[in-house]
């Protein structure tokens, strides 16, 4: 049978792919490649834009598509043999990107035609593709002496496989934990819905009783309503200590490793830290603005945490006599003080939001404000089948995208929810060959005698990876690689958190948050509650994000040589942002998977940084009404549409009229009059 990954294909033929497919895939792709970039660097025409910088972005095409198959099966669907097969590729692309990046003659090419670029005619996003390409290749190695390219080599490959053990382990230590549970008592105080999930679970394992699991639809719902307190420090504990227990699993090793060797390929470059490389790329721009950025928030934060923190240690002293609140504690008693303060049970919500009808309203507020369709087809190939497969249209019937969506957590997937590209949009000979785009989440499951019921936190994911999705598939560049979600990492996240506030406003919760059973409409009151309750401990959820963004920058800002210890690195830098104590057998970074697996290494602080931008642009929306036409069309044309053409803050400032004000962000999430 022939290899279908080296055959033509629109869509990823993934029936058809089998794990022996995937090497000589890759053996023949990196071939093409290579044959590409050698076409370029051997044209006897003198170097344009064109013959240079337009066939660079051309080139690679089935190595992408092929990889982008192959991770996203690697974090969605993997097995050993998948995960032994990325370990095999990884340092080959890590090759082939060193290859290209370290190429003198394309070099030389591509700085030709920058330094000749008044005598091109050149548009703006050609302009901008040659600017991004030409620092692109200083920024990673082109102008270092041969010994130091050498070194430079060695050190991508070992970061290759280094983060792919590391979501390995992380994902062996998540499948490895079951708290298996066999009276009734222990499971006091559990929705009937979390009981009736564990208790399918523990069948299909052949066990009596419930089990639950370290995937977060089986271990939020126990954290938040178990009575059982040494039962819910037993889940915390496990969850706490992925990664950081002595066994083959163990990612401490990992992470000094990564850590050192990114420090040492910053230095190779000229850099001072990992943090000054990775920024310099940012709207950030520097390490100096992200820390005073993190610490102006600290300060505004912390004191309403910590008066959070006293009244929900003041609750439970009162409710059950804690003395001292533990991390296993929290979301608990949270949940409880949420209850009594605004009536407001989540339990109580979930049949309004059957994942169904949650994906129709984000379809229908895409159409709204956007003027898309989707139309749900079957004959799209799929890797489980539990995917689920769209054509996107506009209004006259043209395509716009094709859009995955993968919603249940499985053994073979690692947790939390991405957006993902099967296939870029560009245009090629005047053709607007549009994308091919993936969410894939880790919601509740149905069970025997219920639909899939989303926690409010879930619906609020949902919109948050469509709004990624949106970005996608509404790209509309000429070049692949400034197309769609290809912007800088710290603007990246305004379309997908934009996207979550229409899960607050009246006006968007009536086209889908309806009983499952009945079809009656979501409450008025439930909805003000929803509205009410959106700042519940804002403070400290808003310190807790801010600890994740000072670890991050912790590792990534300062010379790790001296590092003796993770575990004790971390509590160094968490200092001042910890309100339980800390847990000697829990370490958060082994299983830091944004920074040490994902693109998040400097990085985290970006959510914070976007909700500034988008807290100010759904003021806009506000202020013109939240389906406004005008304001929507705006936020497509000059943002969803745009991708990496132009500086994102010009972007911004195209779509709003003026900078974001940072206070929009403090006012939503009622800090500003807790502090003044």
């Amino acid at each position: 049978m022939a290899n279908p990954l080296l055959q033509k294909f629109d869509t990823a033929p993934f029936s058809e792919i089998k794990n022996e497919h995937f090497e000589p895939a890759f053996e023949n792709a990196l071939a093409e490649a290579r044959a590409e970039i050698d076409a370029i660097t051997q044209n006897e025409e003198k170097p344009s834009f064109k013959n240079t910088l337009a066939a660079l972005d051309e080139s690679a095409e089935q190595l992408n598509r092929i990889s982008s198959i192959l991770f996203n099966l690697n974090s969605a669907e993997t097995n050993e043999e998948i995960q032994q097969i990325t370990q095999i590729i990884s340092p080959k692309l890590s090759e082939f990107s060193n290859d290209l990046m370290l190429n003198k003659a394309l070099f030389n090419r591509i700085k030709s035609v920058f330094k000749s670029k008044e005598n091109f005619s050149l548009t703006e996003e050609d302009e901008r593709l040659l600017n991004e390409t030409y620092q692109n290749f200083t920024r990673n190695g082109a102008n270092l002496p041969e010994d130091k390219q050498t070194r430079l080599r060695e050190i991508d490959q070992e970061m290759a496989k280094l983060s792919l053990q590391f979501g390995e382990h992380v994902l062996a230590e998540t499948n490895a934990f079951q708290l298996h549970i066999t009276k009734e008592e222990d499971v006091e105080g559990l929705p009937e819905s979390s009981k009736e999930a564990a208790a399918q679970l523990a069948q299909n394992e052949n066990k009596k009783g419930y089990l639950f699991s370290l995937h977060y639809p089986s271990y939020l719902p126990f954290m938040k309503y178990a009575k059982n307190r040494e039962l819910r420090k037993k889940m915390a504990l496990a969850f706490g200590a992925k990664g950081f227990q002595e066994n083959k699993n163990n990612n401490e090793s990992i992470v000094l490793e990564i850590v050192k060797l990114r420090h040492e390929r910053a230095n190779l470059l000229g850099y001072t830290t990992h943090a000054d490389f990775v920024l310099e790329q940012r709207m950030a721009k520097n390490p100096e603005k992200v820390h005073s950025f993190l610490n102006e928030l600290l300060e505004k934060a912390k004191p309403a945490a910590e008066k959070e923190f006293e009244e929900l240690s003041q609750f439970a002293k009162e409710l059950d006599r804690i003395d001292q609140l533990q991390k296993w504690d929290v979301a608990y008693y949270s949940e409880k003080l949420k209850q009594k303060k605004f009536d407001l049970d989540e339990e109580q919500l979930k049949p309004y939001f059957e994942l169904t009808k949650v994906v129709d309203g984000v379809f229908t507020i895409a159409q709204k404000l956007y003027q898309l369709n989707f139309e749900k087809v079957t004959d799209i190939d799929v890797y489980h089948k539990e995917v689920e497969t769209y054509k996107v249209t506009d209004q006259k019937g043209n395509l716009v995208a094709i859009f995955y969506a993968d919603f249940h957590p499985r053994p073979g997937k690692r947790d939390g929810a991405w957006m993902t590209i099967y296939k870029n949009q560009k245009i090629k000979n005047g053709n607007n060959e549009r994308p091919h785009i993936s969410i894939v989440c880790n919601f509740t499951r149905p069970t025997s005698s219920k639909p899939s019921l989303l926690t409010f936190n879930e619906v609020t994911t949902l919109f948050h990876e469509f709004g990624h999705a949106l970005h996608g598939m509404l790209a509309n560049t000429t070049y692949a690689s400034l197309s769609g979600a290809n912007v800088y990492w710290d603007f990246v996240e305004l379309p997908s958190q934009l996207l979550e506030n229409w899960c607050y406003e009246d006006e968007a919760l009536a086209l889908f948050a309806t009983h499952f059973e009945s079809g009656e409409k979501i409450p008025k009151a439930f909805i003000e509650k929803i509205k009410a309750s959106a700042n519940f401990q804002e403070g400290m959820q808003t310190l807790r994000q801010l600890s994740f963004g000072k670890l991050d920058m912790a590792w990534h800002s300062n010379d790790p040589k001296h590092i003796e210890g993770v575990k004790q690195f971390e509590d160094e830098a968490f200092e001042g942002t910890q309100l339980c104590p800390s847990v000697a057998e829990n370490c958060m970074s082994t299983a830091f998977s944004h920074i040490f697996q994902g693109g998040y290494s400097s990085g985290y602080y970006s959510y914070k940084w976007a909700e500034v931008l988008d807290a100010d642009a759904f003021a806009f929306f506000k202020e013109k009404g939240i389906f406004n036409e005008e304001v929507a069309q705006k936020f497509k044309n000059n943002i969803l549409t745009q991708g990496g053409t132009k500086d994102p803050m010009e972007l911004y400032k195209a779509f709003r009229g003026k900078e974001p004000d940072p206070d929009a962000l403090l006012k939503r999430a009622g800090l500003l009059e807790k502090v003044d």
